[in-house]
């Protein structure tokens, strides 16, 4: 099976993006996950061009750079203030940023796009940017719920474009999820797998199914955790503290719902569920439906599954 989907990708290869190597990167979308992987790309020594709809967005953008930088250099240059100082200032040099998606991407070796999980909304953005953008360039998804494929979809560089799921947050976590659709040619998977080790990530292969690997088992995990709630079978706090000290993680699966966003998780399973409808891994709950119905979000709103002062 693994032969035959080399194959597939092999089939679709272009010429135009053998041998890249990825040094130019235009992320659009300035949020958390778009500032994060900047700093990351910024700081192993990529030219990153960051895309948002104002200047607004884009100034708090770069202080929350700016900040993540400060506090990376708290641990790794203690005793020595001025390397750090230069080290800052050398990965704000690597970051500019602009409001024209156009004249961004022009010489771009990858565009990465970090923004809302609306797959109308992602693919209106691609196919604008197809036009756009030089041949070679590589369009990757950061979405963590979206089928890469339906998003591709919208484009003529079906062997050109692939999946880079990487976690919040991004300074931080060191996992990447790298996903290929059946057309994504091998030589377009390698410079994102190679892309990721540059950043210092470790990166794992996915295929284009819901959830790719880490959400297709967290989110459901999350999802019976309730259920175990719903029926009786267990207080929240019992099971918080049972997952906590049985398996040795650090946050229960309400705490960490809530940590999350209630209305995020629901987002994800009620799209899963739209895809394949009789996958009892992807029933409602009647509870997450009530909390997020009253605008019970979890810690961002003060009320979830527990209560926040």
């Amino acid at each position: 099976m693994a032969f035959f989907a080399h194959q597939i990708r092999r089939g679709f290869s272009s010429s135009a993006v053998r041998n890249v190597v990825i040094k130019q990167v235009t992320i659009i979308g300035g949020g958390q996950m778009g500032a994060g992987i900047a700093q990351v790309a910024a700081s192993t020594g990529h030219s990153v061009t960051l895309v948002d709809t104002s200047d607004d967005i884009l100034k708090k953008s770069i202080k929350t750079i700016e900040g993540s930088l400060k506090r990376v250099v708290k641990k790794k240059f203690a005793d020595k203030p001025e390397a750090g100082e230069e080290f800052i200032q050398k990965v704000l040099k690597n970051v500019s940023t602009s409001t024209d998606v156009g004249s961004a991407v022009q010489g771009s070796d990858l565009v990465l796009e970090a923004i809302v999980e609306n797959l109308k909304i992602k693919q209106d953005l691609f196919s604008r940017l197809d036009k756009l953008a030089p041949a070679h360039t590589i369009f990757a998804s950061n979405t963590s719920s979206l089928p890469i494929s339906d998003i591709s979809s919208a484009t003529n560089r079906l062997d050109r474009f692939g999946g880079l799921h990487f976690f919040n947050p991004v300074p931080m976590m060191k996992l990447v999820e790298v996903i290929g659709t059946s057309t994504t040619s091998q030589e377009t998977f390698d410079s994102l797998l190679n892309f990721s080790k540059v950043l210092g990530k470790t990166p794992v292969s996915c295929k284009d199914t819901p959830g790719f690997i880490v959400n297709r088992l967290f989110v459901p995990y999350l999802y019976e955790a309730i259920r175990l709630y719903e029926r009786g079978h267990g207080s929240k706090e019992d099971i918080d503290i049972a997952m906590k000290l049985g398996v040795g993680y650090p946050m229960g699966p309400f705490e960490l719902s809530d940590y999350i966003g209630l209305d995020t998780i629901k987002f994800i399973m009620d799209g899963w569920r739209e895809m394949d409808p009789d996958n009892t891994l992807f029933a409602p709950s009647e509870l997450m439906d009530k909390l997020v119905a009253e605008g019970k979000l979890g810690k961002k709103t003060g009320e979830g599954f527990y209560k926040y002062k």
